[in-house]
C-alpha cells in the first residue's frame, strides 16, 4: 500500500540562548493542517516526545545471533583437523598443507576485494541513520490538530507497540492560529537530538508550519517528495488499535513510583526461561499486587488502591516495553493502566497534567497489533444504513470530538447506532478513540480512502464466515438477560459436520463472552480473536447484515 507525501523543506529546531522553536513540516499534500503557539511545559513536552521517539525506533524482534564468524572458524578448525590426520600419513600430508596454504591465500584476497564494498556499505547504512530517519521507518508520525488539543500516533518497527502524545491547548501560552485536521510531519534522528535541547528557562514555540500552504507549489524545487510503501500489516495494526481502545477493561490507576519500581526489577532481574509474565491481583479495596514470573517477585502498591468492584488476576507479556514509559516518571502525576484481560493488550495512559500519553501494547511483543486479535471483530457491529452513517459523521466532525451518549442526543439517534456508525468509520480509518477523554475524534490516517477491499478480511475465518452467512449454512437465536446482555446461540453448518457456537454481546454490542465446539476456539479460546464459528452466529442474527459496511 503506497503513501506519497510532499514536505516544504524539513522539521527543523532553532536553538537559541533564550528561545527554541520547533516547526514541523507538514505533507502538503492533504488539507490544510496547521498550528502555532508557545509552550509553557517545555520539560515536560521534552520527555513526552522522547518517550514517543522510543516507541518509533522500538523493535524487540527475536534477532538470532551472528554465526558467520564461528562458523568460519569452524570450518578453518576441521581443516587443521583434516592436516592433523593427514600429518599422520605421508602420502597426503604435503597435499593438504598444499591446499590448505591455497584455500588461506584464496580466502585473503577475497576479503581484500570485497573490503572496500563491505567499508562503502556501513558508511551508507551509517548515513542513512543519522541523516535520513525515513529510510529506516516505516512511516512518519501523524499528528492532529483539534479545538482543544494537538496529537501524536506512532507505531514501533515491531508493530507490537502504539504511542500517542496528545497536547491540550493549556500546555501553550499563546495559540496564534490553527486550522484542525490530519498529517503527517517530516521527522528524523536529528530533530530527535534537538528536542533533548529543551529547557524550562527558554521560552520554546511549537508550530506545525502553515507556510507551506501559501507558496504556489508551481516552484516545486522547494518540495520534498517522499513515497512510502506501507505493508497492509502496519495499516491494519492501527485500525485495530483503535478498535481494542473502545472495548470494556479494567482500569486502575498506579503511582508514578510503582512504575518505577516495576522498570526497576525489570532492569535488575533477565529471565532465562518462562514464564515471562506480570501477574496484576486486584482486589477492592486493597492495594494492587503484581507478581514478576518466572522469579516469583511479588510488588505491593501501597500508593495505588484498587477500585473496582469485582476481584481479578490478569497476567500480560512482553514486558519490558514497559520502559518506553521510564522517562516520563518525573514528571506524570499518576498512570492510568487499562487490561482487556490475561493474554490480550493492554494500555498505560500517563497523566502529564495538561498533556497525557498513552502506550498500547500487543498481548505479548512476538503477537503484532495486526495478527494479536481482530478486536474490531469485538466491537460493536449494530447494523447502519449509509445514510445514518454519513450523518454520525458529519455530525462527529463538527465538533471534531464527542463522546457516544452526547452524539446521540444532539443527533436524536440510538446510541447503539451511533457506536456501530463510529465503530465502522474507526475501522476504516477515519476516527479514533480518545482513551484518556473517553471521546471519538475525526482522524483520518490517509489522504485518499483507504483500500477496504484489501482490508476487508484480515482473516480467513472473517472471510469464511462472511461467506456461511450469504449462503444461508447459519442459524441463530438471541436471548435478552435481565442484566441488560444479549446471548447469541446458533449452529454452523460446514459440510456434513454442525457446530454449536454461542456469545454474549453487551448493551453497546461488544463481544464479552463466547463459546464454541471447534478446535481452533478450543486452543485459543479469544485470545486471537473470536473463531469463524462465532463470528457467524454473531453475523447471522440480522438478515439484513452485510460485513461490507466500510466506506
Amino acid at each position: 500500500m503506497e503513501f506519497e507525501y510532499g514536505y516544504r523543506g524539513n522539521s527543523a529546531v532553532e536553538n537559541g540562548p533564550a528561545r527554541t522553536a520547533l516547526s514541523f513540516s507538514p505533507d502538503l499534500k492533504r488539507a490544510p493542517t496547521f498550528f502555532r503557539g508557545e509552550l509553557s511545559q517545555g520539560t515536560a513536552f521534552r520527555e513526552a516526545i522522547s518517550a514517543l521517539h522510543d516507541v518509533v525506533v522500538s523493535d524487540l524482534r527475536y534477532k538470532p545471533k551472528d554465526r558467520t564468524e564461528y562458523l568460519a572458524w569452524v570450518e578453518r578448525q576441521q581443516l587443521l583437523d583434516i592436516a592433523t590426520i593427514g600429518q599422520q600419513r605421508t602420502k597426503t600430508a604435503q597435499r593438504i598443507r598444499e591446499v590448505t596454504e591455497e584455500l588461506e591465500r584464496l580466502r585473503a584476497r577475497a576479503t581484500a576485494r570485497l573490503a572496500p564494498f563491505y567499508s562503502a556499505r556501513k558508511k551508507y547504512f551509517d548515513y542513512l541513520y543519522q541523516r535520513d530517519i525515513n529510510a529506516w521507518y516505516v512511516l512518519d508520525p501523524v499528528i492532529t490538530v483539534h479545538p482543544d488539543e494537538v496529537f501524536f500516533e506512532c507505531f514501533s518497527q515491531d508493530e507490537s507497540t502504539y504511542g500517542r502524545l496528545g497536547t491540550s491547548f493549556e500546555v501553550y501560552k499563546h495559540v496564534r492560529e490553527f486550522a484542525c485536521g490530519t498529517t503527517n510531519v517530516d521527522y528524523s534522528q536529528e530533530l530527535y537530538d534537538e528536542f533533548q535541547k529543551i529547557r524550562s528557562y527558554k521560552a520554546t514555540t511549537f508550530e506545525v508550519d502553515p507556510s507551506g500552504f501559501e507558496v504556489s507549489t508551481q516552484n516545486e524545487e522547494s518540495y520534498k517528495e517522499v513515497k512510502i510503501d506501507l505493508p497492509d500489516t502496519w495499516v491494519r495494526g492501527f485500525l485495530q488499535v483503535s478498535s481494542a481502545m473502545s472495548l470494556p477493561m479494567l482500569s486502575f490507576q498506579l503511582h508514578p513510583m510503582d512504575l518505577h519500581n516495576f522498570c526497576f526489577i525489570l532492569r535488575r532481574h533477565r529471565e532465562t526461561h518462562g514464564p515471562r509474565s506480570m501477574r496484576y491481583v486486584l482486589r477492592p479495596g486493597q492495594p494492587v499486587k503484581v507478581i514478576f514470573e518466572p522469579w516469583n517477585l511479588e510488588v505491593v502498591c501501597r500508593r495505588s488502591v484498587y477500585e473496582g468492584k469485582e476481584e481479578a488476576e490478569v497476567r500480560v507479556w512482553g514486558r519490558r516495553r514497559l520502559h518506553v514509559l521510564e522517562r516520563l516518571i518525573p514528571v506524570a502525576k499518576a498512570f492510568t493502566v487499562h487490561l482487556l484481560g490475561t493474554g490480550l493488550p493492554s494500555f498505560y495512559v500517563a497523566d502529564l497534567n495538561s498533556m497525557s500519553f498513552t502506550l498500547g501494547l500487543s498481548g505479548w511483543t512476538a503477537n503484532d497489533w495486526s495478527t494479536a486479535g481482530n478486536f474490531d471483530l469485538m466491537a460493536p457491529r449494530a447494523a447502519v444504513d449509509e445514510l445514518t452513517k454519513r450523518r454520525v459523521f458529519e455530525g462527529l466532525k463538527e465538533n471534531w470530538r464527542e463522546d457516544p451518549v452526547t452524539l446521540s442526543r444532539r443527533l436524536d439517534i440510538d446510541r447503539k447506532l451511533v457506536l456501530g456508525a463510529l465503530s465502522a468509520y474507526t475501522q476504516a480509518g477515519r476516527a479514533i478513540y480518545d482513551l484518556n477523554k473517553g471521546v471519538y475524534r475525526v482522524r483520518e490516517l490517509s489522504r485518499e480512502p483507504l483500500p477496504m477491499d484489501r482490508l476487508r478480511f484480515s482473516n480467513e475465518r472473517e472471510q469464511q464466515a462472511s461467506k456461511w452467512v450469504e449462503a444461508g449454512a447459519v442459524s441463530s437465536k438471541a436471548q435478552p438477560s435481565a442484566e441488560g446482555t444479549t446471548r447469541l446461540s446458533g449452529t454452523v453448518r460446514e459440510g456434513a459436520r454442525s457446530f454449536a457456537a454461542s456469545l454474549v454481546v453487551d448493551n453497546d454490542q461488544r463481544l464479552i463472552d463466547a463459546s464454541c465446539e471447534c478446535n481452533f476456539f478450543k486452543q485459543n479460546k479469544l485470545y486471537k480473536g473470536p473463531c469463524e464459528h462465532i463470528l457467524a452466529v454473531r453475523m447471522g442474527r440480522d438478515h439484513k447484515w452485510s460485513f461490507n459496511y466500510f466506506l
